[in-house]
């Protein structure tokens, strides 16, 4: 499954892990991607979107 909404555009981000030592390792996080069944422009679809999008509304589910 692509790490990508949909909706907002959210994806992975890199870093670092960063040790006491000061010692640095990439790392990445990645974003809480679902699949659901939305209305997109009066049909039902299913889209790939985070849970941020899910939760504030910016998309409907459908039923």
């Amino acid at each position: 499954m692509a790490n990508v909404c949909e909706v907002c555009g959210k994806g992975e981000q890199s870093g670092f892990n960063v040790s006491h030592s000061h010692l640095k390792t990439k790392r990445s996080w990645k974003p809480n991607i679902q699949r659901v069944k939305a209305v997109v422009s009066g049909q039902v679809k299913r889209v790939n979107t985070c849970t941020r999008c899910l939760r504030s509304g910016k998309i409907q589910r459908a039923i």
